[in-house]
């Protein structure tokens, strides 16, 4: 199946997510505290630094921790908090070679269910309930991966039509809209916080 995504906007770094499980599971990880762009579109900068035209999960696994914190935090660095960020990478490709011998798209190849994958995303490290959410989300409407209930394991971020994540973003037009649910979802947060009374 040929994919096709708009998610960092800049085509040579969208291409690696579209054929690289590792590279999409990766910007997913980024995708906190920075623009949604910038978070996908670091697998592609990793990848270039680290001298090849694909993520490894062994091969990032294996590098010197304070060599790989280097790979993410040349300019332009990979996230704000490029440290933390390469740990948690380092970390992630770790839990992929200890569960899956390394291989991204195992985490998905062969589930039955969306529970299940969900389970399996849940699990990995820097992933929190949300994230799985919407990775789950994003493999279903922009990948074809669609175990048997695996809208309703991704809730609100399943529905179709919806426009709340970045799974649902296939251009400029949907990610202004999900910029524009995400601002106004922001503000709903910010006004119930006001109106709670204070011990």
């Amino acid at each position: 199946m040929d994919i096709t995504l708009r998610l960092a906007q800049r085509p040579e770094a969208d291409a690696l997510l579209a054929r690289s499980p590792l590279a999409a599971l990766t910007g997913m990880l980024l995708d906190q505290q920075v623009p949604m762009e910038w978070a996908f579109s670091g697998p592609y900068t990793i990848a270039r630094r680290m001298g090849g035209d694909d993520l490894d999960a062994h091969e990032i696994a294996a590098w010197d921790p304070e060599r790989f914190a280097e790979v993410l935090s040349a300019k332009p660095a990979v996230h704000r908090y490029p440290g933390a960020m390469a740990k948690r990478v380092q970390r992630l490709c770790q839990y992929l070679v200890d569960h899956y011998d390394g291989d991204a798209a195992a985490l998905w190849r062969d589930v039955a269910t969306g529970k299940e994958l969900l389970a399996r995303l849940n699990a990995l490290p820097g992933f929190g309930s949300q994230k799985a959410q919407i990775f789950l989300a994003l493999l279903g409407k922009q990948f074809g991966v669609r175990p048997e209930g695996w809208r309703e394991a991704a809730g609100p971020y399943g529905e179709e039509g919806s426009y709340r994540s970045v799974a649902d973003i296939t251009g400029p037009e949907s990610l202004d809209r999900v910029r524009a649910y995400k601002q106004e979802a922001k503000r709903a947060t910010k006004a119930a916080a006001a109106k709670r009374p204070t011990s």
